[in-house]
């Protein structure tokens, strides 16, 4: 998929662990662990808002768009 997820990215720029901002933003740790390994097919504005105001960032900064036709 063109849409990668760098969370582990902003979890270890945070020195924050996956189980916290879990607890933080309202979701298990197995929701998490999905998104963050790119399996998702979806992502709630509702859950990436979350996430930005934990973490401090923008959507940007977790979210990237590679073009597989580039790869």
């Amino acid at each position: 998929m063109p849409i990668i997820i760098n969370l582990d990215v902003m979890l270890a720029k945070r020195k924050m662990r996956s189980n916290e901002l879990a607890a933080k933003i309202g979701i298990t740790e197995q929701n998490l662990s999905v998104l963050k390994n790119g399996r998702a097919k979806a992502l709630r504005l509702t859950t990436l808002d979350a996430i930005c105001k934990h973490l401090q960032c923008q959507p940007g900064d977790i979210l990237e768009y590679i073009d597989e036709e580039d790869v």
